[in-house]
């Protein structure tokens, strides 16, 4: 599904340059559960942001489902992401004055669909996060695990072929983060989308079926995760 060959990507910072990505390749194959870790400055984000279309590479090959993305202008980036990708972010991302029903179905009001499919859709994205009895409050009268539910409904109810996130837990509490990486888990079964999480968190890593970790803007290991912790592994102090 997600193929990259020598990703590049170079910033301008007065006179010098900055490999954000210095050569990155790898594959992700459909239906895949696998985090992208490294710390902070990395490279992970950026890495990030050209998976997700949210921008391209200054060279290297990037294959969406077969299909070239790296020369793609902006337009045809929003077009794939759109169309492909559902974004979960640390800061939930919600319209303060919107309830969660109208949060989640501002994707689909933004693709055009018809106000009862987009009402149904979203109450389904909701039943699937366990949030059906919280559509019409507001992001203040919900706790911070239930706004990321609500994040996650948002990001599931295009259908997307791959659910991308960005640390995911970092805003939460520990007892929150366990419920939500069961989550993550659950979808993962249930519809059998690939799954990214970019995170610099053992803990949300070792969810996952596989472990890419970056450093530098270089892949430094690239490994599949033998023993992937189970639904309600409690987090503990490393």
């Amino acid at each position: 599904m997600i193929q990259t060959e020598n990703l590049m990507k170079v910033y301008q910072m007065g006179d010098s340059e900055v490999r954000a990505l210095n050569g990155a390749s790898f594959t992700i194959d459909k239906g895949e559960m696998v985090a992208i870790m490294g710390p902070s400055g990395s490279g992970k984000s950026t890495l990030m942001s050209i998976i997700g279309c949210l921008d391209a590479p200054t060279s290297g090959k990037y294959m969406l489902d077969g299909v070239s993305v790296e020369n793609m202008d902006e337009a045809k980036l929003a077009e794939t992401r759109g169309r492909k990708i559902g974004f979960v972010f640390q800061q939930f991302n919600l319209l303060a004055r919107t309830s969660a029903l109208e949060n989640v179905m501002l994707p689909l009001t933004y693709a055009g669909v018809s106000g009862k499919e987009r009402n149904d859709r979203a109450m389904k994205a909701l039943d699937r996060v366990g949030l059906s009895q919280r559509t019409h409050h507001a992001p203040n009268e919900l706790s911070g695990g239930q706004q990321q539910r609500v994040a996650i409904a948002r990001a599931l109810v295009n259908e997307p072929a791959i659910l991308l996130a960005d640390e995911p837990t970092g805003a939460l509490d520990s007892k929150t983060s366990v419920e939500i990486m069961d989550l993550f888990q659950s979808l993962h079964k249930d519809s059998g989308q690939t799954v990214i999480l970019v995170t610099h968190d053992s803990y949300v890593a070792r969810h996952t079926d596989r472990i890419i970790k970056i450093s530098d803007g270089k892949i430094v290991s690239d490994e599949a995760n033998r023993n992937p912790l189970k639904a309600g592994a409690p987090r503990m102090e490393e």
